[in-house]
């Protein structure tokens, strides 16, 4: 009988499949939990799809352990082994345990090297936020949402946020992250930008923001100036309140910058005419016009036609007839009609008369000739002689 007619026995039959079973056991993978493998979708239902790893059991991934479900049969993917017999026999693997290990490490990655990461809110919660930061759940407290207080958490659910991560617990699988700390840095860098920009002798659009008694003070974009009071006005100005108001829009030139104090100059002033150098075009030779008394002298009154621009009533202008103090015509804060009588730009002086606008008035008064009927004159009819007048002395 040659070899092959020989018949094998069962002990032999045996042992050969215990050989055989051994040295396929040798070649297939060894895997623990945590670990991460490479496996072939071997199929896909309808909640979980398998997966070979090249153990001697395929495994089993739940869709919602998959990063993706775009998956097919013959896709290589990587998954975690997450319990190599669940009880039944079954080797459980997830793809977002991987997932969420690269985030973490990311995330750490990036608060070491100070960098900022992206989130969006998800749930308003007692005391904060809670954020979705590439899928790991971080906390924002509300003092950490904003420069200002935040009345309504649950306005920055659903919003994309840049956020800065202040503190990691790796035990605890807890981020805490800031976006606060985000918006004084860009706040840090506009400002910087801002100071940067600033010129002396530019004039620049400015919002009345605060008002003090020394002064007015104007954002400028985003830093805020100061206008000193006396640069408010050419004229006198007893209170900011009375040239400008919060909320105002105003232009301003830049007098001073002080970046390392953080301090600026401004003059509201100096970007309206100066008063003297049109003078003699508001106010020409001849017109009538108001003002107000701001200040008495022994010799006349000086009233005040615009800010920063008055002219003198002397005492003999005053009044009608002659008066032995300028009291005894005006006070002060009375708002009188001058006439113009000279213009000096050159030596800032306007000189006026109350007494012309007062003779003027009065002649305009007198009725024109022919204006009443002589039916209308009582006694006789002869016409009536106009005694002489004689003219009154000008007083100087």
């Amino acid at each position: 009988m040659n070899d092959i007619e020989k018949k094998v026995t069962p002990e032999e039959t045996t042992e050969q499949d215990v050989m055989t079973m051994e040295d396929v056991e040798k070649t297939l993978v060894q895997i623990r939990p945590g670990q991460v493998v490479t496996g072939t979708v071997v199929s896909v239902a309808e909640d979980e799809i398998c997966v070979n790893v090249g153990y001697k059991m395929d495994g089993l991934v739940k869709k919602s352990d998959l990063s993706s479900t775009d998956v097919k049969v013959g896709d290589e993917i990587e998954v975690e082994v997450v319990k190599v017999n669940d009880g039944e026999g079954n080797v459980l693997l997830s793809q977002k345990n991987i997932i969420n290990r690269k985030a973490w490490e990311e995330i750490v990655a990036k608060q070491e090297a100070g960098e900022f990461v992206e989130g969006v809110g998800k749930e308003a919660v007692k005391g904060g936020l809670l954020a979705d930061v590439s899928g790991i759940r971080t906390f924002i407290p509300a003092s950490q949402l904003s420069l200002r207080y935040v009345e309504k958490i649950d306005e920055f659910v659903g919003q994309t946020m840049t956020l800065k991560i202040i503190e990691i617990d790796k035990a605890k699988k807890r981020i805490v992250a800031s976006r606060k700390a985000v918006l004084m840095v860009e706040e840090a860098e506009k400002k910087k930008k801002i100071w940067e920009s600033l010129e002396v002798g530019s004039v620049v659009k400015g919002v009345v923001r605060r008002l003090a008694d020394f002064g007015a003070f104007v954002d400028i974009g985003g830093v805020d100036g100061l206008v000193h009071v006396t640069d408010l006005s050419w004229g006198r100005v007893k209170h900011p309140s009375d040239v400008v108001s919060v909320g105002q829009e105003i232009d301003v030139k830049i007098l001073n910058v002080d970046p390392e104090r953080e301090r600026i100059s401004l003059s509201y002033k100096q970007t309206q005419p100066r008063p003297w150098t049109v003078a003699g075009e508001k106010y020409p030779v001849g017109s009538v016009v108001e003002g107000k008394v701001v200040r008495i002298t022994t010799f006349g009154a000086f009233v005040e036609l615009e800010p920063g621009l008055d002219g003198l009533v002397h005492i003999s202008q005053c009044a009608l007839t002659r008066i032995a103090k300028v009291e005894d015509a005006v006070n002060v804060g009375d708002i009188v009609r001058v006439k113009v009588l000279d213009v000096n730009t050159e030596a800032k002086r306007i000189s006026l008369s109350i007494r012309e606008v007062l003779e003027d008035e009065a002649m305009d008064a007198i009725p024109e000739e022919g204006e009443y009927d002589i039916e209308d004159i009582p006694g006789e009819e002869a016409p009536v002689e106009e005694a002489p007048v004689e003219e009154a002395p000008v007083e100087e």
